[in-house]
């Protein structure tokens, strides 16, 4: 058999992945408005229409790397708390979640971009809904592991506290990307301090000190 007349095996999954890789990078960069089809196209390059048997949409192919983003940030979250508790897992958690450096600031940039398209479109917000459960969930046990090992300060309520964190971490995204003064790594580390210092009780046992050293490139910003 000629081998030219063999057809070339494509691994869709890879093409798949490649794509939504490739946008995530042209809307860190453009924005929404900026990552059109043909964009992506060229960055991948692929002809406009290579890419419709993957994502008939521009739609479909924005919530596709949306979700990417958010899996792939929880995935490193995992990891980076696996076998921490209480605040050590907070403040391990920061450092995936902070814009402390410019790979994660890009990432900022993607999901500020999905916020706006969010704001506008219930259906489209479904993701970021599903985000924040699992992101409550995660500091909720955490400042409870916090309160059980006599961590939290009397009065302090959980739930609360739960929710200002969370509403700092997307926020701080948000003033990441815009800010450079309020938003710089070192910046953001230090109300987190302020912040979580308002209601921690810190015992000789905690690695409060380790896990604000542990940074990433570019932490101090």
């Amino acid at each position: 058999m000629n081998r030219s007349t063999v057809p070339k095996i494509v691994d869709h999954d890879a093409r798949r992945r490649e794509l939504v890789e490739i946008a995530s990078q042209v809307i860190a960069k453009n924005g929404v408005e900026g990552a059109t089809l043909r964009e992506l196209a060229a960055e991948a390059g692929f002809s406009n229409g290579a890419i419709k048997p993957y994502f008939p949409t521009k739609d479909s192919l924005f919530e596709a790397t949306f979700t990417h983003v958010f899996s792939r940030t929880n995935a490193r979250i995992e990891r980076r708390v696996r076998g921490l508790r209480g605040w050590d897992a907070v403040l391990a958690f920061a450092q995936e979640v902070l814009p402390l450096d410019a790979a994660a600031l890009d990432e900022a940039r993607v999901v500020v971009a999905y916020w706006a398209l969010a704001a506008q479109s219930p259906a489209t917000g479904q993701l970021m809904v599903q985000q924040q459960a699992q992101w409550r969930q995660w500091l909720t046990d955490w400042v409870a592991e916090a309160l059980a090992a006599g961590e939290v300060r009397q009065g302090v309520s959980v739930s609360n506290a739960a929710e200002a964190l969370l509403t700092f971490f997307e926020g701080a995204q948000i003033v990441g990307v815009i800010d450079p003064v309020g938003g710089s790594g070192r910046s953001l580390r230090g109300q987190l301090d302020q912040l979580i210092d308002g209601w921690a009780v810190w015992g000789s046992g905690s690695d409060k000190g380790d896990a604000e050293g542990e940074s990433r490139d570019g932490a101090a910003g």
